[in-house]
């Protein structure tokens, strides 16, 4: 029998150095962790995703303990399976206490009582390194025991409670920070001659999402192939092109799988946990959203279930498949989660679910194109039923907006086929509605290129498309054009679907709203008198439609000046609404909120501002603090404070408000810029007309470079701002201000139109007060 292996030795053969090795901040957490815990800490693990480099870390931590002459023992245990991890122990038993060989479970708890300080013996100083733990129940009965002179540092991409537990230390191990990718790849490059740009190199690092193991195969490829960055760039956004065309024909640094098969056991082995068959569907379906975050509902909802119980073993060949309930889909996730596939933070359940950007990839290039196609279409399913008729949380309408450009930006134009997704709609939808004018003008016209292309011009999807794109462009500030796109698509309209279609009616109504905003009020009444009638015959007098055409009526009557009967008309409309609507609706509280805008300007700004008083709690509750009615309402209030003697109010509220309007809405949306308005005529109303002067001559700007010079509202702040000129004392200037406005409005809104009269009207008092001829 040979003698014990006299100290310092070492028992299994450490991974060699990764060419370019790079130090990391998780090797700094090793040692404080040691060096902050002192012999308490004697359990480390190291928990990360496939490729994550945890492997190296781990070597490179042993090999330093060991070089520095802190070890009088190191084991390196390839644990990835129960037989590994007692083989590599029942060597060290044979090999430091004179264990039997030839039974290894034997000699494996021989080597582990060893480990254990026996009184008058003495002290070992041990590391046991146990790479690669797949399983926890591999190392039943195999852990090292508690030792003040030994170290136990695992690896594994798990991330159960029973590796975790029992005083043992986490450190999870991420992707390289942006630095040390860029830093890696030009030091693994520099090594062979290969230099490449900076910027080139930062690109390529965040199109690998900075996993160690990419970069590292990526730099073999380029290497080996004599590619540039910007190439493999190219390679790795073609959709044609799947990550195992990508790798390099020989793996670097030892690498046992490329990166496209660094995730496949793990994901198989999810697959196999409770309730099983489901972790792997589930992981599809994420690999076709956003991978920054994914709420949980979108996961856990109707479609994804059904899509669960799709892929799930029938108890007999005859029977159906059981269903998949949403406490199923819970623990999907943590089966992903627990093999470091997917980070799940039920928490922030608008982003509970996020996957590194290449796992992912790895999916999806497992999907057939039948597949493709079919589970795109289910996440769509599952994103718009988890979207809300009311976005009252801002940011889960944040989450499923980024979700949806993702879906359609990895799946192209399949949402378009056999016919439009309606979730690609919400999201354009969403967009305006979020403030994001401009935004949403210029997604529906990428989407009016798309179904055309898809399903041609004459698909009712793609005149739905197209009377969008009119409806976001005239609120991103071109009326002229939303005005001529709606007259454009009403004949297509009449022809496809009929003249008393519902979405023919609407276009009509959408027609008369753009003539309005254009100042042909002539125009917008005939329109809307026919369209009324029409839609009384043909729909009803209760339909959202009739009432909806009631409302538009309401506005051009106030447009046009009448705000008596502007307020009746809106009055009469709230009881019809709130009757058939419910007192909640949102359209019910928009009414209610015209109701006192138009009293106010009839000159009842107690009233107003009473009945804007009790709607804002509704608003709040139904809507949400962050909704543009809520916002409206709560600057209408405001204004009608200022109104009846309460300026000071006013003010304060408005101050209050305006933040809320620029982190909603942006600085450019036409309702912060009114805003902004009402906080400069309010100052005045406090006494401080110089202060009007400087925050209208301030906002003057802003307003020609975001709406243009003829946009109304430009045209408002125009005549404020030389109205406060002159009340701040400088009649001269007022009438300057004045007769260079008069052209302009008689121009724009026509020699009739009330804001026309009183230009002139102020004009001929400032040159007065002035003394000008």
């Amino acid at each position: 029998m040979r003698p014990p292996a006299a100290w310092p030795h070492q028992v299994g053969v450490l991974p060699s150095r990764a060419q370019a090795f790079l130090h990391r901040a998780e090797a700094d957490r090793l040692h404080r962790a040691i060096e902050d815990g002192g012999t308490a800490v004697v359990r480390q693990m190291l928990s990360g995703t496939g490729g994550a480099g945890k492997t190296q870390l781990a070597a490179d931590y042993a090999r330093t303990a060991w070089d520095i002459g802190g070890l009088d023992v190191l084991v390196w245990v390839t644990a990835s399976t129960h037989t590994s991890a007692v083989a590599a122990f029942a060597q060290a038993g044979s090999e430091l206490c004179q264990a039997d060989a030839d039974d290894p479970e034997k000699a494996a708890r021989s080597f582990l009582a060893w480990l254990t300080p026996k009184a008058g013996q003495q002290p070992c100083r041990w590391l046991i390194v146990l790479d690669d733990v797949a399983d926890p129940q591999d190392l039943s009965g195999l852990w090292p025991p508690d030792s003040a002179y030994g170290r136990t540092l695992v690896t594994t991409r798990r991330r159960d409670a029973a590796l975790t537990g029992q005083g043992r230390h986490q450190v999870e191990v991420g992707v390289f920070t942006e630095a040390e990718a860029v830093a890696y790849l030009t030091d693994a490059l520099a090594g062979h001659g290969h230099i490449e740009p900076v910027g080139q190199l930062t690109a390529l690092a965040a199109d690998l999402g900075h996993l160690p193991l990419a970069l590292s195969q990526a730099a073999a490829y380029l290497i080996d192939a004599g590619e540039t960055a910007a190439a493999y760039r190219e390679l790795l956004a073609d959709r044609a092109t799947k990550l195992t065309d990508l790798a390099p024909d020989t793996l670097p640094d030892e690498q046992p799988l490329a990166v496209a098969a660094a995730w496949s056991l793990s994901i198989d082995r999810a697959d196999t946990f409770h309730p099983a068959g489901l972790a792997r569907p589930l992981l599809q379906l994420a690999a076709l959203l956003d991978g920054n975050g994914i709420p949980q509902d979108v996961l856990t909802g109707g479609p994804a279930r059904a899509h669960l119980a799709s892929h799930r073993a029938a108890t007999s060949p005859t029977a159906e498949r059981p269903p998949a309930s949403r406490p199923d889909a819970v623990r999907a996730l943590r089966a992903l989660y627990r093999l470091n596939l997917i980070d799940h933070t039920p928490e922030t359940p608008h982003q509970a679910v996020r996957v590194h950007q290449l796992i992912q990839r790895a999916v999806r290039d497992t999907l057939t194109p039948d597949q493709h196609h079919q589970y795109a279409r289910t996440a769509a399913d599952a994103l718009q039923t988890a979207w809300p008729a009311v976005e009252r949380d801002t940011v889960l309408a944040q989450a499923l907006r980024a979700n949806t450009q993702a879906l359609i930006r990895i799946t192209e134009g399949t949402l378009c086929r056999p016919d439009a997704h309606e979730v690609l709609y919400l999201l354009g939808e969403s967009l305006g509605g979020s403030g994001q004018v401009g935004a949403a003008a210029t997604y529906f016209q990428h989407l009016v290129d798309t179904v055309t292309s898809n399903l041609g011009a004459d698909h009712p999807k793609t005149l739905t498309a197209r009377g969008q794109l009119a409806h976001w462009q005239g609120f991103a500030g071109d009326a002229a054009g939303a005005a001529e796109a709606v007259a454009n698509l009403l004949p297509d309209r009449v022809r496809v679907l009929g003249p008393h279609h519902p979405d023919t009616l609407a276009t009509r109504r959408e027609l008369a709203r753009w003539r309005r905003v254009t100042w042909d009020l002539t125009g917008s009444a005939t329109i809307l008198a026919d369209l009324l009638s029409d839609c009384l015959r043909v729909l009803g007098p209760d339909h959202p439609d009739t009432l909806t055409t009631r409302w538009t009526m309401a506005r051009l009557q106030a447009i046009s000046g009448d705000a008596a009967g502007a307020a009746i008309a809106f009055a009469e409309l709230l009881a019809d609404r709130d009757r058939v609507l419910g007192p909640h609706h949102p359209d019910t509280l928009a009414t209610r909120r015209e109701v006192a805008r138009w009293r106010g300007v009839d000159g009842d700004a107690e009233k107003a501002a009473t009945i804007l008083a009790n709607l804002l709690p509704d608003c709040l509750r139904v809507l949400g603090p962050d909704d543009i009615n809520t916002l409206i309402t709560r600057r209408l209030l405001a204004r009608f404070q200022r109104d009846a003697g309460d300026a000071a109010g006013a003010a304060a509220a408005l101050t209050e408000l305006l933040p809320d309007c620029l982190r909603v809405l942006g600085p450019d949306h036409n309702d912060t810029i009114i805003t902004r308005r009402e906080m400069a005529l309010t100052l005045g109303a406090t006494g401080n007309a110089r202060g009007a002067v400087a925050a209208f001559a301030d906002l003057l700007p802003d307003c020609r470079r975001a709406l243009g010079a003829d946009h109304y509202e430009t045209l408002i702040v125009r005549q404020e701002l030389a109205n406060w000129q002159g009340v701040a004392g400088d009649a001269a200037g007022a009438a300057k201000a004045y007769t260079e406005l008069a052209p302009h409005l008689a121009r724009v809104l026509g020699d009739d139109h009330p804001d026309t009269f009183a230009t002139r009207r102020s004009l001929a008092h400032w040159r007065a007060r002035g003394n000008q001829p």
